[in-house]
């Protein structure tokens, strides 16, 4: 590991989070860093994992930070599925999934019970 890349971690991460990578921003919204959290919830309910995620000090990532996820950090996760922060488009009573055993995202109703971790965000 490079000083530079020891140092930025010293400074930037608390104990037991991980650095997942650099987000690039969509429609002029800034690129980010990704941090993950310590902490799992298991058999919770979308509302339950926002909730979760709150008291974690962070939030539920979108889909593409838990495409980042799965990237970089598969290990770091059950081979379940995870609740992401995006509710469905089209379903208000749905929310977006990220399987942690092959990638595959989908979606299930909010009152489904599923686990949940919380991320980070540092804006470059």
């Amino acid at each position: 590991m490079s000083k530079a890349k020891a140092q930025w971690i010293k400074e930037n991460l608390k104990k037991g989070e991980q650095y997942a990578g650099i987000l690039l921003g969509q429609d002029g919204q800034p690129d980010q860093h990704i941090i993950l959290l310590p902490g799992e919830a298991e058999s919770v309910t979308w509302k339950a994992a926002q909730a979760f995620a709150k008291k974690s000090g962070g939030e539920l990532p979108t889909r593409r930070e838990q495409s980042l996820l799965f990237a970089n950090l598969k290990d770091e996760f059950q081979p379940r599925w995870y609740w992401s922060g995006e509710q469905h488009a089209s379903f208000s009573d749905c929310a977006w999934r990220q399987y942690f055993d092959d990638g595959y995202q989908g979606y299930d109703y909010k009152s489904y019970q599923g686990r949940a971790r919380a991320v980070r965000r540092l804006p470059i």
